[in-house]
């Protein structure tokens, strides 16, 4: 084909495989890029390009939405975002489990969790617009739609985060809330299980979110092991009373005594789903990642250390080594580490599965980019579901793999033009080999980049291709004033 009306075309796949992260059958086509959109697609453009790409054997598919990241304060520290491009990612979502970096202006080191993410208080914004304004000015290589944490507001309004926020704080909260909604905010999200909100009522969320205004609402529930049924039902609960969609972060059932239980949560999910906007994420390991609590240590099989403020030389380090080496338990182990991070191994890999393939799961890798040690799903998430799940388990299509980290999150959080492969959309694409594409991060070695991610393109700038950044840095803070409905799992075009 002819690419009719176009002036002129930047860059051209040749022969690509093309996913287009619908969820249709793959087929063979040329892609045609110019500026920062895809202008056409055929089965062979006679039109030549500058830059031509033999993607011949290899898939072109739309490059893949995090979407659960803590990735705020590394788009401005590690601006090219090697642990993300190298997967593939071209967007990320932030401002999760309740942790943004505005609005608050402090003095001291945030509380735990917020530290995970960043911990000197000059990493913190006044405003939500000013962290924007950041983003703006001095780009990273990827997109980024970001929230505004439950618990960040929290600690700029509460002289104590013991107890149930007063009217007047909830006021004070709702102040900043909406006016991080206006600088373009694309929600709010809790992490009710952590300290900062624990004591934070159902009601306080509420009252909260009745101010999102088509925005949405994503949690890490109160409670993801004993209590995971019953805080099911308060997020149900949360959202049809303020009228909002939802989305579940990072959907598990943790502890021993809940294996099995994503049979009855996956039910009660499809149920509400009936009468409510429901979405969910998940990371396709059976451990989670985050702080180091003293109180949780006993309640897993295995926990490795991923930093410590008091004892940086333990990072990579099993718990139960360290409190061998210290002449004591887990519990006075992990006292004396604190402020620190962790890998927890409490989940089952059968559940961990069923949630990976209920269909409309996300995925994201809720990756914490400042641990010394880090989680390798900070490395590893994308490839893992391509290569491990989709082709070496057939737990689902390659096709459908790409469009969970694709189209399906880009209808969630309004992501219009993106999450596709099709002319008009933002020239956000990844080339790899189907063959190849595999995680190559483990729990020992953590940081070693994806195989088979050959190129990845954002805004129709190429940001990493054979193995390295390129150094550009194209990507755009994407505010809720330019996206689509939230809440949908249908991708928007204008």
């Amino acid at each position: 084909m002819t690419t009719t009306g176009v002036k002129r075309v930047d860059c051209i796949f040749r022969n690509a495989r093309l996913i287009d992260g619908l969820g249709n059958p793959s087929l063979q086509a040329d892609i045609a890029v110019a500026d920062d959109r895809i202008v056409a697609i055929g089965g062979e453009i006679d039109q030549t390009a500058p830059i031509e790409i033999d993607a011949r054997g290899k898939v072109v598919a739309p490059g893949f939405i995090d979407a659960h990241t803590h990735d705020d304060h590394a788009l401005l520290t590690d601006p090219l975002m090697a642990f993300k491009v190298s997967q593939g990612v071209t967007s990320v979502i932030t401002g999760n489990c309740g942790i943004s970096l505005g609005p608050l202006s402090t003095c001291h080191r945030p509380p735990a969790p917020i530290d995970l993410v960043a911990d000197d208080p000059e990493h913190f914004f006044p405003t939500f617009g000013a962290y924007l304004n950041a983003l703006d000015n001095d780009p990273a290589a990827i997109n980024a739609a970001c929230q505004v944490g439950h618990s960040t507001l929290r600690v700029a309004a509460m002289d104590r985060l013991d107890r149930a926020a007063s009217t007047g704080e909830i006021k004070f909260m709702r102040v900043g809330l909406e006016e991080a909604l206006d600088a373009g905010a694309i929600g709010f999200s809790t992490g009710l299980y952590y300290p900062p909100a624990s004591a934070a009522p159902t009601e306080e969320v509420i009252e909260l979110a009745k101010s999102l205004g088509g925005a949405l609402h994503t949690t890490h529930m109160r409670d993801e092991a004993d209590g995971v049924a019953q805080s099911l039902e308060e997020t149900f609960a949360i959202g049809r009373a303020a009228d909002v969609p939802i989305v579940i972060s990072h959907h598990k059932c943790a502890g021993l005594k809940n294996h099995g239980r994503s049979h009855e949560t996956l039910a009660m999910i499809d149920n509400a789903r009936a009468g409510q906007s429901i979405g969910l994420d998940v990371y396709p390991y059976a451990a989670s990642s985050t702080m180091l609590d003293p109180g949780r240590v006993n309640e897993v099989s295995k926990i490795i250390v991923t930093g410590s403020a008091t004892r940086p030389d333990v990072a990579g380090r099993d718990l139960d080594d360290i409190a061998a080496e210290m002449g004591c338990d887990r519990v006075e182990a992990a006292q004396q580490l604190l402020p620190a991070g962790a890998v927890f191994f409490a989940m089952d890999e059968a559940d961990v599965q069923r949630i990976l393939a209920y269909p409309h799961t996300m995925i994201g890798s809720d990756g914490l980019p400042k641990d010394n040690h880090p989680h390798p799903r900070l490395w590893g998430t994308f490839p893992r579901v391509l290569g491990h799940y989709a082709r070496d388990t057939g737990l689902f299509s390659l096709e459908e793999a790409v469009r969970r980290m694709t189209s399906l999150p880009a209808a969630r959080f309004g992501l219009v033009n993106r999450g596709v492969v099709r002319p008009g959309a933002f020239a956000d694409l990844v080339l790899f080999d189907p063959d190849t594409v595999i995680d190559r991060a483990t729990f020992e070695n953590p940081t070693l980049p994806a195989a088979g991610v050959e190129l990845v393109m954002v805004n129709g700038t190429t940001i990493w291709r054979d193995g390295t950044s390129t150094g550009a840095r194209p990507g755009r803070a994407l505010r809720r004033q330019e996206l689509g409905p939230l809440g949908t799992e249908t991708p928007q075009a204008q």
